[in-house]
């Protein structure tokens, strides 16, 4: 009998994480939880402030003890500011963004490395969004957060993907979850097009068929995983040291 995949999902108590949690499981996977807010502490749910190094260490050291193995971490814990001038954005919050949006992705994928190599490769996927490749004004400190997690996955996808670990970004628009609160009033009348959580949760589970590395994803149709192409933009060649 094949032991089933197993998978660690920050941020998974709610919105988009809970979704992917949700599938995984109704697919055969081990899906482990990790939020600052857990309801039943245990296997299968673990308390972790992903802004944090030694918590993202403690997760994945849970799931490896629990399960034996991790095959598949989604890097999906993120906030929005909810304030477009940055002159009256508080630098607390502004820290806080850049903590939960853009560091815990190079905390979650350090900390994950070594137990994705002990497995023989896997996948991490980290949650972008639109913001990460276009300019946002209403949200500015936010699009810098999701920019940067799009920058950290093409910049070491090449690298991974040698050892058999690939790492991509999801970049949904604005998806029906409680990230989006405070700005539905704005977006249904502005006309913009909210995506039903269904859709991004598909287009996870296209990303881990793709095999692809180092690349970012849209939601397309019915949750088709759409490769975003990035202009040919000339940059550094320079060979990797060897170890």
């Amino acid at each position: 009998m094949t032991e089933p995949k197993v998978a660690l999902v920050t941020g998974g108590a709610s919105g988009i994480g809970a979704a992917v949690v949700h599938r995984l499981r109704a697919d055969g996977w081990k899906a482990v939880v990790a939020d600052i807010v857990v309801l039943a502490p245990g296997d299968d749910e673990i308390r972790c402030d992903v802004t944090s190094w030694e918590d993202n260490l403690a997760a994945v050291a849970h799931v490896e003890k629990t399960y034996g193995r991790l095959d598949f971490v989604h890097l999906n814990a993120g906030i929005a500011t909810g304030e477009h001038d940055i002159e009256k954005l508080s630098l607390d919050r502004y820290r806080q963004v850049v903590a939960i949006d853009q560091d815990s992705v190079f905390y979650g994928l350090r900390a994950a490395l070594p137990a994705l190599r002990r497995a023989g490769g896997g996948d991490v996927i980290a949650t972008s969004s639109l913001a990460g490749l276009t300019a946002v004004p209403f949200d500015p400190a936010y699009a810098m957060a999701k920019h940067a997690v799009v920058a950290l996955v093409r910049s070491v996808g090449p690298v991974y993907a040698s050892e058999g670990i690939r790492v991509n970004a999801l970049c949904p628009g604005f998806s029906d979850t409680p990230i989006i609160n405070e700005m539905r009033e704005l977006l249904v009348a502005s006309n913009q097009t909210i995506t039903p959580v269904a859709h991004v949760v598909e287009t996870v589970l296209g990303i881990l068929a793709s095999g692809a590395a180092g690349q970012a994803f849209l939601v397309g149709e019915d949750g088709k995983a759409v490769e975003y192409r990035f202009r040919g933009v000339p940059g550094p060649s320079i060979p990797l040291p060897s170890e």
